[in-house]
C-alpha cells in the first residue's frame, strides 16, 4: 500500500477503532497512543485553599469497570498490531491508573516491549491532601510487533539529549504550562495535554524523515505538530470536534523549515555502512605489508604492518585496535581514527579515509 493512498497529514473525525480498521494494513511506521486512563476518580478534588483541582474528569476517560477497560485496550492494541509495518513499532503513555494494565495487553497480544521510558516532570501537580506521594512521572512503553522484529532507533542522535552519552530511559521534561497550555476563556482545553517536546523525543528517537506516525487519540494535536517539525507524516484520529479545530488550527501554524536530507536525516550511515576488515584493505593493495603506521600522526610513534594485519611497535603486537589502546596506555580506542598512513607527498591520512576509498570503489562496499 502507497503513501498516497493514505489520509497523511490530516485528523479524521470519528471513533479510533472504526477508523483504525478502515486504514491499509501495514502501512504504519510508528503509532503513538495516549490512552484514556480510566482514573476512576470519584468525586471533586480540592487544594487546601478550596480551590478545585483541575482534574481528568472528562467522559472520555471513564469506563464502568475494569473489565471494560482491559476490552477497549485489547481492541485498540490488535488494531494497532494489523497497521505496523514488520518493522514498526508503538509507543504508549499512561500513569499507575492504566500502564500496567496495558503493558500486560501488550504482551498478551505478541509485542515485545523495547524500553519501558519514565517522563519525571519537574513541575509535576503535587497531592493537595497529603495521603500519598506526589505522582510526578508517567509511563512510556515502546513496544516492537515481535522479539523478532527490527526497528528504528536513532541511538547516537538521541545522545546529544544528555551530554553526548548513552540516552537514559529517564526522561526530565516539564508538565504542559505557561504559553504552551492551550486554553480557552482561560480554561484549559484538554486534560491531559502532552508537552511538545515528549513527542519531539518520541518521534525523533524512533522514526526517519518521510515515515507515517499514526495517533488514534490525537486530542489537541501534539503528535501531529512534533512530526511536522521534524518532516515526518501523521495522521490523527479524534471524534471530539472541539479538539479537532483546535488541532488543526495548532498544526497549520507550525512551519518547518525547508527539508535537507544532511539535517533531518540522523541516521549514522557511518556506522551502517557495510563492514570492511583492516585484513581486506591489505588484500585489496590499499594497505602494504611492511608499510608503517604512524600514531596521531606522530613521525616518532610509528607501526609497522605485518602480512595479517597485526601492528607491531615496540615489542607490542596486536590489532590496530589493540594497538591504539595500547599507545592510549590502555584506554579504549577505535584505531581506523588513530592511525594514519603518510603519502608520498609527506601529508597523513587516516586508515578510516582509505576504508571510506576502498568503499567507494566496490559495488556494495563490502568485503570480497
Amino acid at each position: 500500500m502507497s503513501k498516497a493512498s493514505l489520509p497523511l497529514n490530516q485528523i479524521i473525525p470519528g471513533d479510533a477503532l472504526e477508523i483504525m480498521s478502515d486504514l491499509p494494513e501495514a502501512s504504519i511506521d510508528l503509532i503513538f497512543v495516549d490512552p484514556p486512563y480510566n482514573m476512576q476518580i470519584p468525586g471533586n478534588l480540592w487544594r487546601p485553599d478550596f480551590s478545585q483541582v483541575a482534574g481528568v474528569d472528562d467522559e472520555w476517560d471513564k469506563f464502568e469497570d475494569f473489565r471494560a477497560y482491559d476490552h477497549f485496550t485489547s481492541a485498540w492494541i490488535k488494531a494497532a498490531q494489523r497497521l505496523l509495518k514488520p518493522n514498526g513499532a508503538l509507543w504508549a503513555i499512561g500513569t499507575y491508573h492504566n500502564i500496567y494494565r496495558v503493558g500486560k495487553a501488550l504482551q498478551d497480544q505478541g509485542f515485545w516491549i523495547i524500553n519501558e521510558i519514565i517522563w519525571e516532570k519537574t513541575n509535576p501537580m503535587p497531592n493537595f491532601m497529603g495521603v500519598r506521594f506526589t505522582n510526578a512521572h508517567e509511563t512510556l512503553i515502546w513496544a516492537k510487533k515481535d522479539q523478532a522484529a527490527r526497528y528504528t532507533i536513532n541511538y547516537h542522535a538521541m545522545k546529544s539529549f544528555n551530554g553526548g552519552k548513552q540516552m537514559r530511559s529517564t526522561w526530565r521534561l516539564p508538565i504542559c504550562k505557561g504559553g504552551e497550555r492551550i486554553r480557552l476563556n482561560g480554561e484549559r482545553v484538554h486534560s491531559t495535554q502532552k508537552p511538545l517536546a515528549l513527542l519531539y523525543r518520541v518521534i525523533l528517537a524512533s522514526t526517519n524523515p518521510g515515515e507515517v506516525v499514526l495517533d488514534p487519540f490525537f486530542g489537541t494535536g501534539t503528535t501531529g505538530a512534533a512530526a511536522k517539525i521534524l518532516h515526518r507524516n501523521w495522521i490523527g484520529i479524534e471524534k471530539n470536534p472541539h479538539y479537532i479545530q483546535i488541532a488543526h488550527n495548532r498544526i497549520e501554524k507550525v512551519q518547518p523549515e525547508e527539508y535537507r536530507s544532511q539535517v533531518f536525516d540522523l541516521k549514522d550511515h557511518k556506522r551502517l555502512a557495510p563492514r570492511v576488515s583492516f585484513s581486506r584493505l591489505m588484500e585489496a593493495g590499499y594497505i602494504k605489508p611492511g608499510q608503517y603506521l604512524y600514531f596521531k600522526e606522530d613521525p616518532d610513534q610509528a607501526a609497522l604492518v605485518k602480512p595479517n594485519g597485526i601492528l607491531i611497535l615496540n615489542g607490542f603486537e596486536g590489532s590496530i585496535h589493540q594497538a591504539a589502546r595500547y599507545m592510549m596506555g590502555g584506554k579504549r580506542a577505535n584505531g581506523w581514527l588513530y592511525w594514519y598512513v603518510r603519502e608520498e607527498d609527506g601529508c597523513f591520512q587516516t586508515i578510516d579515509a582509505i576504508r571510506e576509498e576502498y568503499r567507494k570503489n566496490q559495488p556494495d562496499g563490502r568485503d570480497q
